[in-house]
C-alpha cells in the first residue's frame, strides 16, 4: 500500500536560503534557468526587483516572476537499506531491480544521493532536493562515507598504509581517507570522493577481492539496525546528522 509521503521543512538543514534556492525549489525553472531569471529582473520581492541571486531570504517574503507569486515545493528524504542485486539507477527500462521502487510512496519523483553498485548493499539516501544531494555528493564538501568492507584475504598494515597513500588504476588516482582492521577480514574503509567501483579497485589493485561492502554512514549519519530491503524518512536532525561529518 502506498504511503503518504513525509515531507520536511524547505531549508531543513539550517543553511541560509537565498534568491536563487527558493526560486529554483519553486520549479519556475532549472537552477540555471532561475539564475538567468534572476540576473534579468524577472524576479521580485516584496514588490523589488533583485537582480542577485545570492539575495538572502528569511522565508516570509513574497517572492514573485512577472507578478505571479511563487511558492516552494516540498522537499522529501528518505534512508534505505539496500539489498543486494538491486540498481540505483530510475531510468532503465531493462532493470527489474530497482532500489527506488523499494521506497513506497506515491507523488513526488525520487532519485538516489550517490550510488551503490548492483553488488554493494547499506545505507542509502533518496531525495527530490537537487541541493541537499549535491551537497552530500561534490568532493568540495568533503562529506566522508563510511564502509564495512569484508576481503577475501587479509590485507597488511603496509597495504593499508598505500591504498590510503593512493594508487592509479586506469589512469585515475584512488585512495581511502581511512581504513580500520576490526577483524583479520573485516575493515572500516572511510572515503571523501566516491568515484565509480573505488574501494573495489583498491583492493583489487593488491590482488585481493571485496567478498562484500556494505555502507553503513554518510556524514553523521548511520544505517543503525534498519533492516535490509527496509526504508524510512529521514527526521530534521538526521538529515542535519548527513550533512556533517563525525
Amino acid at each position: 500500500m502506498k504511503e503518504n509521503l513525509n515531507s520536511q521543512p524547505e531549508n531543513p538543514s539550517g543553511t541560509p536560503l537565498t534568491l536563487l534556492k527558493f526560486v529554483a525549489r519553486s520549479g519556475l525553472a532549472s537552477r540555471r534557468g532561475s539564475f538567468e531569471l534572476i540576473k534579468n529582473g524577472n524576479i521580485s520581492v516584496n514588490g523589488n526587483i533583485i537582480t542577485e541571486p545570492s539575495f538572502p531570504l528569511a522565508g516570509d517574503e513574497v517572492v514573485t516572476a512577472n507578478k505571479k507569486r511563487l511558492q516552494v515545493t516540498e522537499r522529501h528524504y528518505f534512508m534505505l537499506n539496500k539489498p543486494v542485486g538491486y540498481i540505483c539507477t530510475n531510468d532503465d527500462p531493462n532493470a527489474q531491480l530497482k532500489a527506488v521502487d523499494l521506497i513506497d510512496v506515491r507523488g513526488v519523483r525520487l532519485f538516489s544521493v550517490g550510488r551503490l553498485d548492483k553488488d554493494s548493499e547499506g545505507l542509502l539516501l533518496f531525495t527530490d532536493d537537487g541541493d541537499f544531494a549535491a551537497r552530500l555528493t561534490h568532493p568540495r564538501y568533503g562529506i566522508i562515507k563510511t564502509y564495512k568492507v569484508w576481503t577475501d584475504k587479509p590485507l597488511s598494515i603496509k597495504m593499508i598504509d598505500t591504498l590510503c597513500e593512493g594508487v592509479t588504476d586506469q589512469g585515475e588516482k584512488l585512495s581511502a581517507l581511512s581504513i580500520t582492521p576490526e577483524s583479520e577480514l573485516v575493515y572500516i574503509f572511510k572515503m571523501k570522493e566516491g568515484k565509480k567501483r573505488e574501494i573495489r579497485r583498491l583492493i583489487g589493485s593488491l590482488n585481493r577481492k571485496t567478498a562484500r561492502l556494505q555502507r553503513i554512514a554518510v556524514g553523521g549519519l548511520f544505517l543503525g539496525d534498519l533492516p535490509a530491503g527496509k526504508w524510512k524518512p529521514l527526521s530534521s536532525r538526521e538529515i542535519k546528522l548527513a550533512l556533517r561529518n563525525q
